[in-house]
């Protein structure tokens, strides 16, 4: 048992008040002191200051200096009490915190892996990565550190790079739980290849997006977008898990002009991972990084000839429509989202109208979907299909697959919002003369038409 555990399970012994972190409450480990003059247990300051975001000391709640989270000052006369303490009371010491990791050991093993990777040394490269990792998971200190070290990113993606379109073996092609996948960081000794392990430890690094405009100045950011495109064809699930959460993460530090050049290879395997559905996160996330991704270029006619409609039409009918049920609604809304701008090309209308059940399944979205995320984009993909590829056939189909009817209850309920509701309102008087006192409407619904 922890030295914490033992001490609250012997009452008579007293904890001092001082040895306990104001944050976790708990006998401190590794007690470091800010400049406010209050000491923490460190691993509790940093998640604090780094992972939680606040910028301001938790008991006197004055604002902390850039130093103070990056190298706040070690209490080793407290530790030595501590340790003191624990001894005099029969309780387990904690050990000695090992000496906090600089940039200069990063770059050292940065420094000697890059002959090893030019000379294909795979077990020496995979030591390297394996000792990356340890720093990387042994704190966010360290996380830190290594992002921040000059070299360091730009070494691991040159690893994943290096052979990134070579596959892997059928036992990485399983499916990994969703915790590992999501939460933490797979481990590099279990990796098939020195640019899977190197892509496991980018993944754990949470790259900011300051971290990503510095690596993909340049030529650095097309260089990118290719060696994702090759992780993303991978048949690993793993790897393309971690190359989407990549991708993400990396696409808000790129320019326009960036984005418009994604290539054709770079949407099909993002879509690869919609299709393929590895994890309900990776789906989700794929679903963000098309939503980026359409606005820019020729992007979106890349999609449509990649499959999207088909791609995001299924998903839709299979999570319910929004509707409940046991579906994820948020991933219908992002899929609703990336029909929209699909849409905004004649492309992506045609292939929605020539899909069997792609009018129905946006127009299930428009009533089932909240007003602010996805019924909007609903009603306007539907709007858009009714005032550029509006065809008697297609017109016909509306009325047919219940769109219509849909329309008219949003007219009628306004629970999607008053934008929402008048973009209705115009598709309903648009086509007035094909749709009103059609046979195909129920008299009711023929009743409540927009005059």
């Amino acid at each position: 048992s922890s030295p914490a555990a033992a001490a609250a399970a012997a009452p008579a012994v007293e904890v001092p008040s001082y040895f306990v972190c104001p944050i976790s409450l708990e006998i401190m480990r590794d007690p470091v002191t800010l400049s406010t003059g209050i000491t923490y247990d460190r691993e509790s300051i940093e998640r604090w200051v780094f992972t939680d975001g606040h910028g301001e000391c938790p008991v006197t709640k004055q604002r902390l200096a850039p130093a103070d989270g990056r190298e706040p000052t070690p209490n080793h006369t407290l530790r030595r009490l501590i340790q003191g303490w624990c001894a005099v009371h029969a309780v387990e010491r904690f050990p000695t915190p090992r000496p906090p990791v600089d940039a200069a050991r990063v770059a050292a093993i940065v420094d000697a892996a890059g002959p090893l990777l030019r000379r294909r040394q795979r077990e020496e490269l995979m030591a390297s990565l394996r000792e990356l990792a340890d720093i990387v998971a042994e704190s966010d200190r360290n996380r830190r550190c290594v992002q921040g070290a000059p070299g360091a990113v730009e070494f691991l993606l040159s690893v994943v790079k290096e052979r990134a379109s070579v596959g892997v073996d059928d036992a990485t092609s399983a499916k990994p739980d969703e915790e590992t996948t999501c939460g933490g960081v797979h481990d590099p000794a279990k990796a098939s290849s020195p640019e899977e392990a190197a892509l496991s430890i980018l993944h754990s690094l949470k790259l900011s997006e300051e971290s990503f405009k510095r690596v993909l100045e340049g030529s650095g950011g097309e260089d990118f977008l290719e060696t994702m495109a090759c992780v993303l064809r991978r048949p690993s699930y793993l790897s393309r898990m971690q190359g989407i959460h990549l991708l993400k993460s990396a696409l808000p530090a790129m320019a326009p002009a960036r984005l418009t050049s994604a290539s054709a290879a770079l949407v099909d395997g993002v879509l690869g991972v919609v299709a393929d559905r590895p994890s309900a996160k990776a789906v989700k996330v794929a679903l963000h990084v098309l939503c980026r991704l359409c606005p820019w270029g020729r992007n979106r006619v890349k999609a449509v000839d990649a499959g999207a409609v088909s791609a995001l039409v299924r998903l839709l009918l299979d999570e319910g429509c929004g509707g409940g049920g046991g579906g994820d609604r948020r991933a219908c809304e992002l899929a609703v989202v990336a029909i929209d701008h699909i849409c905004g090309c004649a492309e992506g209308r045609l292939a929605l109208v020539a899909h069997p059940a792609g009018l129905a399944a946006v127009a299930c979205a428009a009533t089932r979907l909240p007003a602010a995320a996805g019924a909007e984009s609903a009603v306007r993909v539907l709007h858009a299909v009714a005032r550029h590829s509006a065809t008697p056939a297609v017109l016909q189909e509306m009325l047919a697959v219940g769109v219509v009817a849909r329309l008219l209850f949003l007219v009628q309920v306004g629970a999607s919002g008053e934008r929402t509701r008048a973009r209705a309102r115009e598709m309903l008087k648009m086509h007035a003369r094909v749709w009103r006192d059609s046979p195909c409407l129920a008299s009711h619904l023929n009743a409540s038409y927009p005059r």
